[in-house]
């Protein structure tokens, strides 16, 4: 029989890789059409109304589900029954992390096994893993398993995420569509085993590393409220690294429909954001203390927290006898000798070939030290494979034996490596023996081997005994580390290296076997503190605690999907928004007589993209046609210069404009421009902003000064990204500081910074024109204005404002419309400027009803027949 896995592959392999299969189970409370969800809606996803699932989810605890790429358990296979017997791998930090909940809550895990299960057994083994572990296995076929694992995630993300591009075919393996396809495969297996489980109202998942980052977007197309978690182990690269990876957009789009994504450290969030802001064009902002990323509505946070240790279970282990037995071996064998420990995995980036290299340095330049002192080099196995990894190995060992050879003797090695399997009490008892300890990697993400070892040099009172030391006496320890590494700067006591830098790393070493033993403990003490209150349970209960914050706003907003395949993602917006019909508005068009009409003009009548700025024939028939209809007043509203304005929309003579963000104004072509009298014409402001401009443009390559009437425009955007944001902040504070007593503001918008007179805004003009409408005895029974930038939401703001005023006889119908579906102070969006064309066309099409004498010969001619 077929497992459900492996038919749900062959659903994949069929082509059909980008759509979420069905579940085989109900699953209560899932949105299926935008609107809020009831609490007492019962509906699946695919129209099931179970009510005992209703119950059974309302009584359930707390419930986690985490996925990983693997389980936290170990399998082996009984020789005599040939059945799989299963039991908790202990040292998983994903069974570790269940400590930072509280007991009530149930964890369920997702993941692969470490072991090859034949597909007759599948269903019996997923059958006793979840009523005896909780846990729900991945079983992805040989062939999809190594594409995914050794294929994408090893030779291609590995090595990117660790700032190595595939220079040439010999220096890393090159972009593979085929092992891409197995990662977007792969990825959706492990979305149909979670939607097997999950209750999307209830339930928070949180996934885990590289190996799953197009998982949210599966996930988020299924259940568009899902509540998700994302942290990444690796390092995340910079921008100039990552944008090498032809499948970048996926990949971050992927993250991004998350609620929370979390990292080691500031410079992978850092990294991250900057990927974000140059390939997707996403700004982020602080919001007390919180960085979160607006995404079509939706706010998607940053959280940076090292991973920390299990220090209990650390503990435990060096209370084992084997341990206590291995300590007193150690330190017999290495007996008047000074131990420096490295643990590391063997792959290019660990960086143990150059620690080789410093420890052959530091017996060179200080003689004194030979004989005395030892590198004891523990070598895990390699996760990945290829030739790579073996040149790393080669080197290592030709580097080791050149050493020994020229510094050792038959009583003294200066390097030993331990090219094994070694057991978890047998790493301890070198920990507590190593007098200093080095983590010398290139690049690396979250390394606990620096946790570990203080942690057990401090010890415990059997392991004092077994070393032979009192409880009292003073604990000490020295880190060397790569300042490359995720922990680095959470450890500031470590002596931090560059690895590439042999000198300075065999004078780290030096330093550090040489130190005054009360400054070691000092250092040691500080390093104990912060290892010791933040554990594992501290990291995992702060990153939900988080995720759950990120999440308490998901039922205050509706939601809907839009995008195809993996450019999938989630608009969330205000439960009244919604998209205008053109029909509802050509409805109340006809039975109003007293019209007012605001429209924006680049992105709105205009497409944003654009090159050529002058409005098409179409968009002056249409503007025409509503301007000729007594019943109207229309006014383009925009922060253009009038002289543009005014050559462009000639044609259109009762059309009304405002340019300059209404500091000009005119009612019609035959009258005069008017300036608003809120500034009485101060713009001497203007000679102390120029100055200051130009100077940001000098330095700031791609800015540009806009010169207007009225005001001063810094656009940057043209300029580098993050260099142009950067200098828009400074220019913005350096701006607000000269003008704190001049009559003007400034405001930062989309890629400018702008210094206008106070008292100017879009929304100043929709409150003069509908006053005056009012003053002349016609008030406005309907209002449109459509808009799609920030300045424009002056102009939903004001217009809501002023004819909420008890004087006027009859409240107007009103239609505030932003262009896009983002949040907006309006009630209406729609697409594109394409879309605000339509509707206008609509008007003016009522505007302009079918002659009478038309409809008497249509009349006739259908008598006749």
């Amino acid at each position: 029989m077929v497992s459900r896995s492996c038919m749900n592959f062959l659903d994949l392999a069929s082509g059909n890789l980008l759509e979420i299969p069905h579940t085989p189970r109900s699953i209560p409370r899932v949105m299926t059409v935008p609107g809020i969800i009831s609490d007492l809606d019962g509906y699946g996803p695919y129209g099931s109304n179970d009510e005992d699932s209703e119950i059974a989810s309302s009584i359930c605890r707390e419930r986690k589900i985490i996925v990983a790429n693997m389980l936290p358990l170990q399998a082996k296979k009984d020789p005599g029954t040939a059945k799989w017997c299963f039991s908790w791998d202990e040292d998983s930090l994903f069974l570790q992390l269940k400590d930072g909940f509280s007991p009530e809550t149930e964890v369920i895990y997702v993941g692969s096994l470490k072991a090859d299960i034949d597909a007759t057994d599948q269903e019996e083994v997923s059958q006793k893993l979840l009523e005896d572990f909780n846990c729900v296995p991945t079983f992805l076929p040989q062939d999809l398993q190594r594409k995914f694992y050794l294929g994408f995630c090893k030779q291609q993300l590995w090595p990117l995420f660790h700032y190595m591009l595939p220079m040439c075919p010999d220096h890393g393996d090159r972009f593979d569509r085929n092992l891409w396809q197995a990662y977007v495969s792969a990825n959706k297996i492990f979305a149909d085993k979670v939607m097997e489980i999950i209750s999307p109202d209830e339930d928070y998942v949180w996934i885990h590393d590289y190996h799953l980052m197009l998982l949210p977007t599966f996930l988020r197309k299924g259940y568009n409220r899902v509540k998700l978690g994302f942290f990444l182990h690796s390092p995340f690269p910079s921008s100039e690294i990552y944008r090498t990876l032809p499948v970048r957009d996926e990949i971050l789009r992927g993250l991004l429909n998350c609620d929370l994504i979390g990292f080691q450290t500031f410079d992978y969030a850092r990294h991250f954001l900057s990927c974000c802001s140059r390939m997707l064009g996403l700004d982020y902002e602080s919001k007390r203390g919180h960085i979160g990323l607006d995404y079509f509505g939706r706010t998607v946070y940053i959280k940076i927290l090292p991973v920390g240790i299990h220090v209990c279970r650390l503990e435990s282990v060096m209370n084992l006898p084997y341990t206590s037995a291995k300590v007193k071996e150690i330190q017999e064998q290495f007996s008047g000798k000074k131990v420096i420990l490295g643990i590391d995995d063997m792959d290019i980036f660990k960086g143990i070939s150059l620690k080789l290299l410093a420890m052959e340095q530091l017996l060179q330049q200080h003689p004194d030290l030979q004989g005395k002192v030892v590198l004891v080099q523990i070598v895990n196995p390699a996760r990945g494979s290829g030739k790579d990894v073996q040149e790393a190995k080669r080197e290592t060992y030709l580097i080791a034996k050149r050493i020994n050879d020229v510094y050792g003797s038959h009583e003294y090695e200066p390097v030993i490596l331990i090219d094994r399997p070694v057991p978890r009490y047998e790493k301890t008892a070198y920990y507590a023996v190593a007098e200093c300890c080095i983590v010398n990697a290139v690049r690396d993400g979250m390394n606990l081997v620096p946790y570990k070892y203080i942690v057990c040099r401090q010890g415990t009172p059997y392991m004092d005994k077994a070393m032979g030391i009192t409880s009292d006496s003073p604990r000490t320890s020295m880190l060397v580390v790569s300042e490359f590494v995720g922990c680095s700067p959470s450890l500031s006591g470590a002596i931090r290296v560059n690895p590439w830098d042999i000198d300075a790393v065999a004078d780290a070493l030096n330093l550090a076997i040489t130190m005054r033993e009360s400054e070691k403990q000092l250092r040691h003490e500080k390093h104990y503190r912060y290892v010791s209150t933040h554990d594992v349970a501290y990291w995992a209960r702060s990153f939900m605690q988080d995720l759950e914050r990120a999440c308490q706003d998901h039922y205050n907003k509706r939601c809907w999907g839009i995008g195809f395949g993996l450019g999938f993602r989630v608009v969330s917006l205000s439960p009244s928004f919604r998209k205008l019909c053109i029909e509802h508005i050509v409805s109340a068009y006809k039975r109003t007589n007293r019209r007012a009409i605001f429209l924006d003009y680049d992105g709105t009548v205009v497409p944003q993209t654009s090159i050529v700025k002058s409005p098409s024939a179409e968009v002056i028939s249409v503007l025409k046609t509503l301007c000729n209809d007594q019943n109207n007043t229309v006014f383009i509203v925009s922060g253009r210069g009038k002289n543009s304005l005014s050559e462009w929309l000639d044609p259109c003579e009762r059309l009304g404009i405002a340019a300059e963000h209404g500091y000009f104004m005119r009612y019609n072509k035959t009258s005069d421009w008017e300036t608003n009298p809120v500034t009485d014409n101060d713009l001497d402001w203007k000679n102390i902003v120029e100055p200051i401009m130009r100077s940001y443009t000098e330095a700031t390559d791609g800015s540009s000064i806009e010169v207007k009437e009225s005001a001063l425009v810094w656009h940057h955007q043209d300029a580098d990204p993050d260099f142009g944001s950067c200098q828009a902040k400074e220019l913005l504070d350096h701006l607000e500081n000269v003008l704190a007593n001049e009559p003007a503001v400034v405001k930062r918008g989309q890629h400018i910074v702008e210094v206008k007179p106070q008292g100017i805004s879009k929304g100043s003009v929709a409150e003069k024109v509908l006053l005056d409408m009012v003053n002349h005895g016609k008030p406005p029974d309907f209002v449109l204005c459509i808009g799609d930038d920030k300045s424009d939401e002056d102009m939903f703001g004001s217009i809501l404002s002023t004819v909420s005023d008890p004087t006027l006889p009859v409240a107007p119908e009103i239609f505030a419309c932003t262009v896009g579906q983002k949040p907006s102070k309006a009630k209406y969006y729609l697409d594109d400027a394409v879309d605000v064309v339509k509707l206008l066309q609509g008007l003016a099409t009522a505007s302009c009803p079918k002659p009478k004498h038309t409809e008497q010969v249509l009349l006739s001619f259908e008598s006749a027949i």
